[in-house]
């Protein structure tokens, strides 16, 4: 599940959010190239197999996996969005030899007393198919839309969700019952945590993420929603860029 990119240098990996693919960094991946060889990774439970256990150490598993059949020698500068941010930031802190840097967009470590209950039921109740690609940018607006077309699966009579929606539900759901702090605070490489002004995340945790370990930089890109990348992709490469020129 692992999608070679192209570029040359050091190698940098994108990981998706929930409900994402890898089709959803198309539009970085152009000028990603600049900077390193780029690859993307569809997590699992999207558009192919979920995992037995809905937990996030056993989808940092799924993809340590698939980083060593690639053969990967050099660690990685790993960029995540939302879920792919969470995994990336788990990945370093279980394999710390595999990562070299992070980006991480619109995550925090704590959502504990949260519930994907509602969420689920109003995704369960979108119109599918969608019968063209008007009507998913109709029902969810340019941003969020393209993202959805980047993701859904198409067949003959439209588009469709890529994946389970209680699988989606069950992901989410994890999130609300534990937190990663200790796995953020055993991260030991430079990161960049990059917020949207209208943020998903529980209000001044990012912050506090960059208060407690040296060597992280924080941004928050004003007008941006969670698809912080997508909502002010200028500000979002110039953050990504002046990080990556900063590591050497």
């Amino acid at each position: 599940m692992l999608h070679d990119e192209g570029g040359s240098g050091r190698p940098i990996l994108l990981l998706h959010g929930l409900m994402g693919s890898a089709r959803t960094w198309r539009r970085h991946v152009p000028w990603l190239r600049d900077h390193g060889h780029v690859h993307t990774f569809d997590a699992a439970a999207h558009g192919r197999p979920a995992p037995d256990e809905l937990t996030t150490e056993a989808f940092v598993a799924d993809l340590a996996r698939h980083l060593d059949d690639a053969g990967f020698d050099e660690p990685l500068v790993v960029i995540g969005h939302s879920m792919g941010a969470l995994h990336a930031w788990c990945l370093a802190a279980a394999h710390p030899d595999r990562v070299a840097a992070l980006v991480l967009e619109d995550m925090a470590p704590d959502f504990r007393g949260r519930t994907a209950a509602d969420w689920a039921a109003v995704i369960g109740a979108w119109p599918q198919p969608f019968p063209t690609e008007a009507a998913v940018h109709d029902y969810f607006g340019p941003v969020a839309g393209q993202y959805f077309l980047d993701s859904f699966e198409r067949r003959d009579d439209g588009w469709y969700l890529h994946g389970d929606v209680a699988t989606f539900r069950d992901i989410s759901e994890e999130w609300g019952t534990r937190h990663f702090w200790d796995e953020w605070r055993a991260v030991a490489v430079p990161t960049l945590l990059i917020e949207g002004e209208y943020t998903i995340t529980p209000e001044g945790q990012m912050l506090r993420m960059a208060d407690e370990r040296p060597g992280t930089a924080y941004v928050r890109i004003a007008g941006a929603g969670h698809l912080v990348h997508d909502d002010k992709p200028e500000d979002y490469r110039a953050a990504v860029e002046g990080f990556l020129a900063g590591l050497g």
